[in-house]
């Protein structure tokens, strides 16, 4: 779960009920065939933005920003290539150092050129610890960065870390506009400069972002000319916006999107992702926090269930943020549905059936909120399963919807049903996920998971690029999961998005990427909108 997964999430919340204006899009009563925004125009409905439209600040971090480019980006089948790099980087024997070239004659939206000294400002700002970049931990290995030149910059490692190169898909800020105002506070946030194939002409907050095609993009200028992301927290006023044509595409769970399949006008894609439910179990709770609890409910919750009947199929059981599909998952830690084993191990540990059902020890009843993402159907759902399952065993959950800004303050003692997850290596997910000394650092390890042997493995698979040694670390990890569950993570979910059919692109037809927590707004099948073409 990383920092950026959830806290983008948190800003959805910013709008009240979330509407399209005429502004939004264009009136569907247009030229035959010509989409919501026009023919050299698309509109697609997401369900979350960003806080901040700042690399600085945590935006564009994974890539495909869409404002700006990383030195390095991801294809179609997440293989790294270069993009303001002009080739993969030269890495020294010992793993510490990293030389890029990079390429000449880019230059920002405002016409100026763009250099090696834009990638260390931008590098060494994230570090800077008065940034308030929530991810600084992703670059704990970067001793230092320096141009050489104004076109080559070169990368000191404090120790092996076997995916840096991952890490340079980060957006790369100007210095010259940037580097002259408040990092955390300053107009960039809001109104950026990049070198990426769209300028961003408008962000009304909660309700849409705007963009135009850059003409001078080095990459050649986009055939769509007008892009807008319109931000519908609503899962069900997504679908009727698309249903209505005021929306090209958009995401929707399974059940919605099922809506669409007699529509012979649109095309459903299918994404697999990363990208999990888990139930946060603080530790600073009486029940949550106890060991027992998080086995019983770990073996209690019937997550083939939840994938058969929530995401009509459209997932995996989750038992950790490792996909069981990864090479990097650990075989052996899956936990089948088993009501029987969770009641023995309340009964040992001293939790015994008061009269209504709900178990109690010690005079504390087996009971604890569970919140929500008001509005997120796919959240409701799988959070009143977990509760139904926990309620078998004899643990009452009370499940309630709220904002971010309600359930953010209660984090500590409350459970919350979270998503999060990144494509990848392991380290990306793992670390700000469950590392104790980011226990309360805002999004990052919500459950305050507290486990010595993980904090050590964690420090062990990120700092070797050994991979047998690497293997056995993140392996920990997941084994010790199973012994001291912080979380009970419950499913992986396909993201399925629905698209109106009058695209192409070079390659043939729209394609999705293997996708992380964050949705729509850099994912789905319009991660490489600047290669659309419109069908004739």
């Amino acid at each position: 779960m990383t920092a950026r997964s959830i806290r983008g999430a948190a800003a959805a919340t910013l709008a009240g009920t979330l509407a399209l204006t005429a502004a939004a899009c264009s009136t569907p009563g247009g030229a035959a065939g010509s989409g919501a925004g026009g023919k050299d125009a698309a509109v697609v409905g997401i369900a979350y933005e960003p806080e901040s439209l700042s690399p600085l600040l945590g935006y564009g971090k994974d890539g495909n920003s869409k404002i700006f480019d990383g030195l390095l980006a991801l294809d179609a089948d997440m293989k790294l290539r270069p993009a303001l790099a002009t080739a993969l980087p030269r890495i020294s024997a010992d793993g510490l150092t990293y030389t890029y070239r990079l390429r000449k004659g880019v230059t920002f939206s405002d016409g100026q050129p763009f250099t090696a000294k834009d990638v260390v400002f931008t590098y060494r700002t994230v570090l800077d610890p008065k940034t308030n970049n929530a991810s600084r931990t992703e670059l704990d290995a970067l001793k230092d960065v320096r141009a050489v030149g104004e076109d080559s910059v070169v990368f000191t490692l404090k120790y092996p870390y076997a995916p840096f190169a991952q890490r340079t898909v980060l957006a790369i800020a100007p210095e010259h506009v940037a580097g002259r105002q408040d990092v955390n506070t300053g107009s960039f946030t809001t109104r950026p400069i990049g070198t990426g194939p769209y300028l961003l002409t408008g962000w009304s907050k909660g309700e849409k972002l705007t963009f135009k095609a850059n003409p001078s993009y080095w990459g050649g200028e986009p055939a769509v000319k007008k892009f807008t992301m319109a931000v519908i927290k609503d899962d069900d006023v997504r679908a009727t916006r698309l249903r209505a044509g005021d929306l090209d595409g958009a995401i929707l769970p399974p059940a919605l999107a099922a809506g669409f399949k007699q529509d012979k006008a649109k095309k459903t894609y299918a994404a697999a992702t990363y990208d999990y439910r888990t139930v946060t179990l603080p530790t600073h709770h009486a029940v949550t926090g106890d060991t027992a609890v998080r086995r019983a409910l770990d073996v209690a919750v019937d997550r083939q269930a939840m994938v058969d009947k929530i995401l009509e199929g459209a997932g995996k059981p989750a038992y950790g943020p490792v996909p069981t599909d990864s090479p990097w998952f650990a075989r052996g830690t899956e936990r089948r549905h088993d009501l029987a084993a969770a009641g023995k191990i309340l009964d040992a540990a001293g939790w015994k059936p008061g009269p209504d059902g709900v178990r109690v020890r010690n005079g504390v009843r087996a009971s604890f909120p569970l919140w929500y993402l008001s509005g997120d159907k796919l959240r409701q759902d799988h959070a009143l399963a977990y509760a139904s399952d926990a309620k078998k065993a004899g643990i009452e959950i009370k499940a309630q919807a709220g904002t971010w800004e309600v359930i953010e303050p209660r984090m500590k003692t409350d459970a919350v049903l979270a998503g999060g997850g990144s494509p990848g290596d392991p380290d990306f997910d793992q670390y700000l996920l469950l590392t104790s000394s980011l226990g309360g650092d805002g999004f990052n390890n919500m459950a305050w998971y507290d486990n010595k042997a993980v904090d050590k493995a964690l420090e062990d698979g990120r700092r070797t690029n050994d991979p047998a040694k690497r293997r056995a670390a993140y392996d920990t990890v997941q084994r010790e999961l199973v012994r001291n569950p912080g979380y009970t993570f419950l499913t992986h979910i396909d993201h399925l998005y629905v698209v109106n059919d009058r695209w192409d692109t070079a390659a043939g037809g729209l394609t999705t990427q293997v996708e992380p927590h964050d949705h729509g707004l850099a994912s789905g099948p319009w991660w490489n909108v600047e290669g659309w073409k419109p069908k004739p």
